[in-house]
């Protein structure tokens, strides 16, 4: 109790900026966890997207991989599907990778949404409880002025030390945000190498292994390199 009691008198001599900063580090924090509950979701859907598209890829069923590509809502399984409908129009392998390349392109701004609004928001806060000092200092120097001589050290030490409570404010809400802003990089980083290693993978699997295109659409000539001839 006695450290609620703290924090609430903290907050109260704060003065009036300590609400938009507190409002400030409340969104923040709400993206952050939106961010990473996405992110997890986002990581295990491609495991098992990959996870299932592996042995469809070993058997040649294109087919498969196509439907899955359709059903999934996982990149992985997209990037895949579109690796393969390119194979139906065309064998060589630098135009396949290119077809996967570009779903991996088009799974990185779903990843990376919002993430960058948390270091705005970080020096947000720090500009906010650096402008409450600043107006408080100006109204504890204005007071200082007006007051009796003999009180004007006590009133200036305190008001000095009221004013300072927002950038310290500030600072204890900027630092998290700032935190969190690294590691949802950190993890968004992760799965689009995740999603190139893997395209890469599957790439040399269909390049490898021979086998035909989708049904129902002609094959074009020639083979993918590295495949056999």
């Amino acid at each position: 109790m006695d450290a609620i009691h703290t924090l609430l008198r903290f907050f109260q001599n704060g003065g009036p900026f300590m609400y938009p900063i507190a409002l400030v580090l409340i969104v923040g924090l709400a993206v952050a966890i939106e961010r990473w509950l996405y992110l997890s979701h986002a990581k295990m859907a491609n495991r098992k997207a990959f996870e299932r598209a592996l042995p469809l890829l070993k058997k040649r069923d294109y087919q498969g991989i196509i439907a899955l590509g359709k059903s999934s809502n996982a990149p992985i399984a997209r990037i895949i599907a579109s690796g393969v409908a390119r194979m139906s129009q065309s064998q060589r392998r630098d135009d396949i990778e290119l077809a996967m390349e570009e779903g991996v392109m088009e799974a990185m701004p779903r990843l990376e949404k919002r993430t960058p609004y948390l270091a705005t928001l970080a020096n947000i806060a720090t500009l906010l409880g650096l402008l409450g000092t600043i107006i408080g200092l100006i109204a504890a120097f204005t007071a200082v002025a007006e007051a009796d001589p003999a009180e004007k050290a006590g009133l200036l030490s305190q008001s000095i030390s009221v004013a300072m409570n927002t950038t310290a404010f500030g600072l204890m809400s900027a630092i998290p945000l700032l935190l969190c802003h690294a590691m949802l990089q950190t993890k968004t980083t992760e799965i689009i190498d995740s999603l190139e290693m893997a395209g890469v993978k599957c790439l040399n699997l269909m390049g490898n292994g021979g086998g035909s295109p989708p049904a129902g659409k002609p094959r074009p000539q020639g083979n993918l390199a590295g495949a056999p001839a």
